[in-house]
């Protein structure tokens, strides 16, 4: 399931047979698929409107067990089985009725959802003779489609008055969902948000994991625990990285406690899938994250003579611009001298190689890189103990940050002093510090502590103002 809105694809892979029976798998068209379960399943004698409602749960089912990967996150390599007993009556190469593919190609990228969800809804059904079940009825429809109901209200009649129809979706080659990079401490994105979320759901179930408190999208050390206490529970390698299996295991935990299989479905949110991280930076490019990579840039350079220095503004010009394209060069990736996930990773990887041979331990004015792990709520480490000394320092010359007690847990006396510093720095006020909140606590704190030095009348280094 991929952070985004659902999509029709543009083939389906058919098992011809029971999930776990040996049949061959078919990958036919998505509308051709359609219109074979519809032609296998209906009679092309039916009102058209019965007709239309059927095709309308058909399509959504199908949807459903794409867009969740219910098999794929099982291992297997279809879509969609052919076995009612489970799925849709598919008859690989049969005759299509012209009329029902007609339909078909008029409104194969329509689904249903239920209000306030994006997933396509599950919307079971039966034939409503031989066999019953709690959604539609096939046979049933053309008896309301005789009364006059429309496509819509028949829906509405099975599956409640709080659906709507979503049209025109759009058309695109199926994808797995599954990140093309480990997820591990310090990497961020929609992937590593995506993940944040459905933990904090599936702990609603696993009280054992702990909440993330702030599911941004990078991932941090409380990411990194919950990642481990689920990895605990369902029997996978306890490292704490977010490979294949725990991306999908994570995946087939959280379709389950949110039945979104299920016609009850708690359903999925917008706010869920909302993308928030842009996938690349470049020229005219400004904000934190641009400030992030130039801050890992300048400190690089200090070690890399091949990069050239940089100044930690927030604005991707010319300088971050020759910064990158000198890193890509010397890592062997594309010179492009923009920055995408892989340049990213790289990147990030190279500075966390420098920070682990740092022991994070205070030492009056001294002044420690990055940690290279966002600190938040919930975070302990000793990273946090070092910082709650810099902000104690910098409280004794600006009262409207509060003392802390150092304890190495960023607790919520941590977080309102953080706040304070990011309100009287002008840094977006979040709580958590990143690079660029760690280099403007450092920096002050320097200056604060080499002043704290100087002679009567001694110049401190910095303009007084």
């Amino acid at each position: 399931m991929d952070a985004r809105l659902p999509y029709i694809p543009e083939f389906v892979t058919v098992h011809l047979g029971a999930p776990g029976e040996d049949a061959p798998n078919v990958t036919v068209p998505f509308v051709e698929y359609v219109a074979n379960v519809a032609s296998s399943e209906l009679y092309p004698t039916w009102p058209e409107t019965a007709l239309r409602a059927n095709i309308y749960a058909q399509i959504s089912f199908v949807l459903n067990r794409i867009y969740t990967e219910y098999y794929r996150i099982r291992g297997y390599d279809f879509d969609i089985t052919n076995s009612t007993a489970y799925d849709q009556y598919f008859v690989d190469q049969r005759d299509l009725f012209e009329n029902v593919t007609q339909i078909v190609n008029e409104i194969f990228d329509t689904y249903i959802v239920r209000q306030g969800s994006i997933e396509p809804l599950f919307a079971q059904y039966c034939n409503g003779t031989t066999v019953t079940c709690n959604g539609l009825s096939q046979w049933g429809t053309v008896s309301l489609a005789n009364q006059g109901y429309t496509p819509y209200e028949i829906l509405q009649y099975y599956y409640g008055d709080d659906i709507d129809l979503v049209s025109d979706a759009p058309v695109m080659n199926i994808t797995s969902s599954l990140p093309d990079r480990l997820l591990r401490l310090g990497t961020a994105g929609d992937d590593v948000r995506q993940i944040q979320i459905r933990l904090n759901r599936i702990s609603d179930n696993y009280p054992s994991i702990p909440k993330i408190a702030i599911p941004d999208g990078v991932f941090s050390f409380d990411t990194e625990e919950a990642v481990r206490q689920f990895q605990s529970i369902f029997s996978l390698p306890e490292d704490g990285i977010v490979g294949k299996s725990t991306w999908y295991a994570i995946q087939f935990i959280y379709n389950a406690v949110k039945r979104l299989n299920e016609l009850d479905s708690e359903g999925i949110t917008l706010s869920e899938v909302t993308q928030q991280y842009t996938e690349e930076l470049g020229p005219d490019s400004e904000g934190i994250e641009v400030q992030n990579i130039q801050y890992l840039l300048s400190y690089l350079a200090e070690f890399y003579n091949f990069i050239p220095p940089v100044t930690i503004d927030g604005i991707y010009g010319p300088a971050t611009e020759s910064a990158v394209s000198a890193f890509q060069r010397q890592f062997d990736l594309p010179i492009t001298g923009r920055v995408n996930f892989d340049t990213w990773d790289a990147l990030y990887r190279t500075y966390l190689g420098f920070i682990e041979t740092i022991p994070f331990q205070y030492i009056a004015g001294n002044i420690l890189p990055y940690p290279g792990v966002p600190l938040r709520l919930g975070s302990e480490a000793d990273a946090v103990r070092v910082l709650q000394e810099y902000l104690n320092f910098i409280g004794q010359t600006y009262p409207e940050i509060p003392p802390i007690n150092v304890t190495g847990y960023f607790g919520n006396q941590t977080q309102q002093a953080v706040l304070a510093f990011q309100r009287m720095e002008g840094i977006p006020a979040n709580g958590t510090v990143g690079s660029v909140t760690w280099n403007a606590v450092t920096n002050l704190y320097s200056d604060l502590f080499n002043g704290s030095r100087l002679g009567e009348g001694q110049y401190p280094g910095y303009e007084i103002s």
